[in-house]
């Protein structure tokens, strides 16, 4: 199975403030749900989960947040509130129904739990002084067409994948591209930043998917790529990372200004490329190998996501659903200047 980024798609991007900023965001899920075939049940609680998040921004982040729509591959659509609030005091707490700290009916967090196929919640409390560091509570509520799977099958999957992908200035034209290739005990994946952005960043990263289905290494995938942006004329940087469950083993390589990132035990160790720019002038790559025993999440990144994150500054999030990690660092981490990547993938085990 090939995945790209291009299938990673920003629907609809507002803040709340009021109610009756729900309006367009209801009407903008409806027509997206519609468009991609989820039946009225599924649109009605659709529907119902997004008043329950708006209301939830207004009441508990006073109106300090924004909500999001996202089209994922697979045919996932997405609902992410990201907020600015104080954050929750007692998330297992808050999931229950009947808690409000609000002398409401406190149905909201279990409601939404309940009618998505998929539910993920982060928050994080005001600490100290530092205003730089982001505190407020995330909400990821995923539905699929075919409904909700199965936890066991999730369960089983040795890979779950989160995106985010989002140009400069929500322009039509992405420079950054993520492939990936899953084949069920192995998974490799491409990611790349055109030099610049807009029309011919994208062009220069465009159709490179081919090279993940050759039996060749990641070194030679790289150099592959080298080759292709050198007759092309147009540089860019880019990380491939090869993971493989049967040999317990995973290894990436890579040319230019984009990050690794290996999230383990709640530590984040940070691995740079050697300089230079593909199809262009570089240093000679340099591979790092990992020795797969636990589960762990390996996160790339291009230069468009900021550099000074760590366990640290987001306690508990690596140890969340990888679409959910992308989501708050995209939105918490991102470059406004520039066009935006992540993807990040938890290694789930391996076999015995």
């Amino acid at each position: 199975m090939l995945i790209e980024s291009s299938q990673c798609k920003l629907l609809f991007n507002d803040p709340i403030q009021s109610e009756s900023a729900g309006i367009l965001l209801r009407s903008r899920l409806q027509s997206s749900a519609r468009r991609m075939g989820f039946s009225d049940i599924q649109r009605e609680n659709m529907a119902l989960v997004a008043s329950e998040t708006v209301s939830n921004l207004i009441k508990h982040a006073g109106g300090k947040g924004m909500l999001q729509i996202w089209q994922q591959p697979d045919n996932f659509l997405d609902l992410f509130s990201f907020d600015y609030g104080p954050g929750v005091h007692d998330l297992p707490l808050a999931q229950q129904d009947g808690y409000s700290t609000t002398h409401t009916l406190g149905k909201g967090l279990g409601s939404m739990r309940r009618l998505s196929d998929k539910f993920g919640i982060y928050s994080q409390r005001a600490r100290g002084t530092n205003k730089n560091r982001w505190h407020g509570t995330a909400v990821w509520c995923r539905f699929h067409v075919d409904g909700r799977q199965p936890e066991t099958a999730s369960a089983r999957q040795p890979f779950q994948i989160g995106l985010y992908s989002r140009a400069l200035s929500n322009d039509r034209y992405n420079g950054d591209h993520i492939y990936l290739r899953d084949t069920g005990d192995k998974l490799r994946f491409l990611h790349l930043d055109g030099l610049g952005h807009g029309e011919r960043a994208q062009l220069a990263t465009d159709n490179l998917g081919s090279y993940l289905v050759t039996p060749e290494t990641a070194e030679a995938v790289i150099a592959s790529v080298d080759r292709q942006l050198r007759a092309g004329g147009r540089g860019a940087v880019a990380v491939c990372c090869d993971i493989d469950i049967a040999q317990r083993s995973t290894h990436w390589t890579g040319v230019g200004d984009m990050g690794m990132h290996l999230c383990q035990h709640n530590e984040v160790e940070h691995y740079t490329f050697a300089p230079g720019v593909l199809g262009k002038e570089h240093k000679t790559p340099v591979t790092t190998k990992f020795q797969i025993n636990e589960p762990f999440t390996l996160i790339s990144t291009s230069d468009g996501i900021r550099r000074g994150w760590s366990e640290e500054a987001f306690p508990g999030l690596f140890n969340q659903h990888p679409q959910l990690i992308a989501y708050v660092l995209g939105n918490s981490m991102g470059r406004i200047a520039d066009d935006q990547s992540l993807c990040a993938v938890l290694i789930n085990g391996y076999d015995h």
